[in-house]
């Protein structure tokens, strides 16, 4: 068996959540980091409360684990600097600063032989101007770091470019047929599995549904989980990471990639032996990755704001998975929990 029996996670929201009932059922305890509301602090072993900025804090808290993990990528630096100081810190910190930053994350992808969107990097109006006459228009205007669930974009099609102030990267828009995502793991061994990819739908930029499996044909699913090992052993990666594509008539294009487990690889709490935050779980603690194969075809749904009122009915629901975050109230846009419909 491994060593550690504590995990520390920074962030404390549903993933948070999900990652320590997972470590629980492996007989690991999670320790919680979280500056706000912390809806994992209800199944964690224990919880922090504080500011990334206080080093007390941060201390005490890798000082009580043995490995430390992240569920959300923006971190602070300077409180990453510290605590892998004192415990590792798994996925590694390469994986966090290509992911935090899309210049940096497209160069990354592109220097291993990975297709993306063109892209430019725009750190001014004249370079936001110079861009969209190179790359042309329809493009979508991103800042380079902290956006999700499509905020910080900006859809560049008729009428002026304007730049939004913030360092941000210009993507030529992709014409693709289909977005799918492929959840891969990879141990410290170098072990890769992967699940099976989902096809995603998005609405207003946030992911409702992921189905597995995507109907795609063989050699676009064989190539898509070929490409989220590449980029795992490319980054020496630990842990669970989230790859999304673009289907195209030339090919996979890479969307973005997510260090920690991911909203679209939900479905696998229904549709295998070890979902992904187990497989998440074993890997930064240094157990034998599990077996991610697929048993049962299944939809996963997002609960998001006053879809909440549904929930109700859906546990009446045969072969339905109901999974709340314990969140507080529900507002637009907010995820709220999420549904597996299982069909076997």
């Amino acid at each position: 068996m491994s060593e550690v029996r504590a995990i520390g996670i920074l962030g404390g929201g549903q993933l948070g959540r999900m990652l320590s009932v997972a470590a629980s059922r492996l007989g690991l305890r999670c320790h919680i980091y979280e500056p706000g509301a912390a809806p994992a602090g209800d199944v964690a072993w224990r919880v922090t409360t504080a500011p990334y900025e206080d080093t007390d804090a941060l201390r005490a808290f890798a000082d009580s684990v043995d490995v430390i993990t992240y569920e959300f990528e923006n971190v602070p630096t300077a409180a990453l600097d510290l605590l892998e100081s004192i415990r590792p810190i798994r996925p590694n910190r390469r994986a966090l600063a290509v992911s935090q930053d899309r210049l940096t994350e497209k160069t990354f992808l592109n220097g291993i032989g990975l297709a993306t969107a063109p892209f430019a990097d725009v750190p001014t109006q004249a370079d936001l101007d110079a861009a969209v006459a190179a790359i042309g228009r329809p493009a979508i205007l991103k800042t380079r770091r902290m956006g999700y669930d499509g905020k910080g974009q900006v859809r560049i099609s008729d009428g002026p470019a304007e730049w939004t102030g913030a360092p941000s990267v210009l993507e030529g828009f992709v014409d693709f047929s289909a977005e799918i995502s492929v959840i891969v793991a990879r141990g410290a061994d170098g072990q890769v599995a992967a699940f099976d990819p989902g096809l995603n739908v998005h609405c207003d930029g946030i992911l409702r549904t992921t189905t597995v499996p995507c109907g795609l044909p063989a050699k676009i699913v064989t190539d898509a989980v070929l490409i989220a090992g590449r980029i795992a052993n490319a980054l020496e990666y630990v842990g669970v990471l989230g790859v999304e594509l673009f289907v195209t008539p030339a090919g996979l294009i890479v969307n973005e990639i997510a260090p920690r487990v991911h909203n679209s690889g939900h479905w696998t709490q229904g549709g295998c032996a070890v979902d992904q935050f187990e497989q998440h779980i074993r890997a930064v603690a240094g157990l034998p990755l599990g077996d991610g194969r697929r048993y049962a075809d299944v939809v996963m749904e997002n609960l998001i704001g006053d879809d909440l009122d549904r929930v109700p009915d859906l546990l009446k629901t045969p072969n339905v998975q109901v999974h709340l975050y314990g969140k507080g109230a529900p507002r637009p846009g907010r995820k709220m929990g999420h549904v597996n419909r299982i069909a076997r």
